[in-house]
């Protein structure tokens, strides 16, 4: 008689056969899911080059010293020889006025050509500007001192710039600043002085910056100025994206390559900082040392990295 053993073993051998191949696919095939669990990054090196850190405020520009051009007699205004927004050179003619008295006698003349009296008053441009404003029109009839215009001096366009009063001793240490224009140009700007009163509401100081520039600037303009805060000719200096830190941003570090497929986490020190780099003050890099760029966050150390062209 068969043993009762019989009916057993020949199924478990059976179950053996089928398994074991499993657990070989199964492993070989977390082996392969091992090697693929790479991330890809780009990598950077730590540059040495200037960097500063500057303090951005808006400027207005206005024009410090204008003109008021005003009838030099009692009459009507003949002809305007300019518009708003013209730029005039010194002894320019502005406006022809014909006096009171001549309008009198053209009036009593009754075709008598022995009264030759035209009694035309010319006014002329005292220095050079841009007409920022004319008060009449022709035809008009002036009093003797009447405004007819305004005329804005072009050298004395300045920036009138608000700073903070947390950041006087900063500008009191520096005469410069660049000024960058709404269409994104960049001009030299030096800090001449200061309003003595300051913005009760704001608590800023009015600082007066003139533009360094050839170009006719309008009024109220508004600019931006960047002033240095700190600077360095020579800093270990790496991309924004390339410097990771926690979320309380009381440590920071960076994710090193220490081979061609591992990166390890390097803690480091920051010094100034940009809008798109980070110095580093501490460790030392050297030029050769490969930095992740991308695909650095949430990374551990001793990561599995493959490097993306």
């Amino acid at each position: 008689p068969k043993s009762p053993c019989n009916y057993f073993i020949f199924p478990l051998i059976l179950s053996a056969a089928v398994i074991l191949p499993c657990c070989k696919n199964s492993g070989s095939k977390s082996a392969e899911d091992k090697i693929e669990a790479r991330t890809p990054v780009t990598i950077v090196s730590v540059s040495d080059k200037p960097i500063s850190e500057t303090i951005d405020l808006s400027a207005v520009s206005v024009f410090m010293n204008k003109n008021i051009i005003r009838s030099a007699t009692t009459g009507t205004i003949e002809d305007i020889s300019v518009t708003p927004g013209d730029f005039v050179s010194r002894n320019q003619l502005l406006f022809t006025v014909k006096t009171r008295e001549a309008m009198a006698v053209q009036n009593t003349q009754s075709g008598d050509s022995s009264l030759n009296f035209k009694g035309i008053i010319k006014i002329f441009s005292p220095k050079e500007g841009i007409i920022s404003s004319i008060s009449h029109q022709n035809g008009d009839f002036v009093q003797d001192g009447d405004e007819l215009a305004v005329i804005a001096e072009q050298n004395s366009l300045v920036f009138i710039l608000e700073v903070p009063f947390e950041f006087k001793s900063l500008i009191e240490k520096r005469n410069t600043c660049s000024l960058k224009l709404p269409d994104n140009s960049v001009i030299k700007g030096i800090i001449k002085g200061k309003l003595p009163e300051m913005n009760v509401q704001a608590q800023t100081i009015s600082y007066l910056v003139k533009p360094v520039t050839s170009s006719r600037l309008p009024q109220n303009l508004i600019a931006v100025a960047s002033i240095i805060k700190n600077s360095k000719e020579n800093a270990a200096v790496l991309p924004k994206p390339a410097v990771l830190g926690n979320e309380a941003l009381t440590e920071f570090w960076v994710m090193k390559l220490v081979n061609a497929s591992t990166a390890i986490k390097v803690i480091i020190k920051k010094g100034i900082e940009t809008n798109n780099e980070v110095e580093l003050t501490d460790p030392v890099f050297n030029p050769s040392d490969r930095v992740i760029l991308t695909g650095n966050y949430g990374l551990p150390d001793t990561s599995s990295i493959i490097i993306m062209k």
